[in-house]
């Protein structure tokens, strides 16, 4: 493994511990969602309408774990923290895969 390699595993780790930081600021700065993460509703608060776009693509995609949560958003907080952290590395893990993947086959495939 390169320092390069090393670097980024490091980094992804990282962020992934650091992800339960999308709700615990909400609640700390008393904002609904974490920023970035609107649904319809709020994009309606927020703007006053809801773009066009979204109205139109928001039921194209269903996210594999919604919220980052395996349980309700009635679970402690401690368990929206553990499953925060669990989505991160899945999320990390899932992509390294995919990668290593498309790698393996463009490899196998340029000889």
């Amino acid at each position: 493994m390169t320092r390069f390699q090393r670097n980024l595993w490091i980094g992804l780790i990282l962020m992934a511990l650091l992800s339960p930081l999308g709700i615990l600021l909400p609640g700390r700065f008393h904002a609904e969602d974490a920023w970035g993460e609107w649904g319809m509703n709020t994009m309606e608060k927020l703007l006053g309408y809801v773009p066009q776009g979204l109205k139109k693509y928001s039921e194209l995609w269903k996210a594999p774990i919604p919220d980052y949560n395996f349980c309700s958003e009635n679970a402690s907080m401690t368990f929206q923290i553990v499953s925060y952290m669990i989505s991160g590395f899945l999320g990390i893990l899932a992509t390294a895969l995919i990668v290593f993947l498309i790698s393996r086959f463009l490899i196998k495939h340029e000889k």
